[in-house]
């Protein structure tokens, strides 16, 4: 299997074979899955079409249709393990980020290293 990888200024997924067992869900932020902040700008890195939402049929309830609404189908899902981060991908979701072009993630499961940054006194993670 040809593994496929994406970048995105400091973000960078690997496409693996699975999740490790016992990842713990990361909630969205404000209604989207941030994979990194900006510590500068205040720009994040963030899917925000990770969501489908359906509407209800006609003729139901409105108890009904208030669930309906309320059910979503998710395409994406953040995940962490051990301090590394994972995106469960099951529909294709865009990738955006307000200074970088966006980028369509196909279904998958990916690992989101922490990217590293060579100082000569130290080794420490990158900022965007």
């Amino acid at each position: 299997m040809k593994t496929l990888q994406i970048r995105q200024g400091d973000v960078f997924l690997h496409q693996v074979d699975r999740l490790p067992d016992g990842a713990v869900e990361v909630p969205a932020e404000r209604g989207r899955i941030v994979l990194a902040h900006g510590e500068v700008t205040g720009h994040a890195h963030a899917i925000a079409d990770h969501t489908e939402q359906r509407a209800a049929p006609i003729g139901e309830t409105a108890a009904a249709e208030i669930v309906e609404a309320l059910i979503a189908r998710c395409k994406a899902k953040l995940y962490e393990h051990n301090g590394d981060r994972y995106l469960v991908v099951q529909e294709p979701v865009s990738l955006t980020h307000e200074e970088h072009t966006a980028h369509t993630i196909p279904p998958g499961v990916y690992e989101i290293p922490a990217q590293m940054e060579y100082d000569a006194a130290l080794m420490r993670r990158v900022a965007d």
